[in-house]
């Protein structure tokens, strides 16, 4: 399977989840009233903090399919044989 075919078999499916996750929490969580480990708040702007955190759960997400990915490439090639 080619690298490209990977990245998007990853890549597209963490991208749909992020959304996802995105709506989940902002659905509970102010973007206002979010503060640097309960100190001063953050006061970036509601899309920054949106764009953001749309960013950082894809990436975790997407990590996480890549691990899944790797683990089961081993087992996937002696199954093929």
């Amino acid at each position: 399977m080619s690298f490209a075919l990977r990245a998007v078999l990853i890549g597209w499916p963490a991208f749909v989840m992020a959304g996802v996750l995105e709506m989940l929490v902002f659905a509970v969580v102010d973007p206002a009233s979010l503060t640097w480990f309960g100190q001063e708040p953050i006061g970036w702007s509601h899309s920054a903090v949106y764009t953001v955190t749309f960013l950082i759960f894809w990436a975790v997400i997407a990590t996480a399919g890549a691990i899944t990915q790797l683990l089961g490439e081993p087992v996937l090639s002696r199954s093929t044989r």
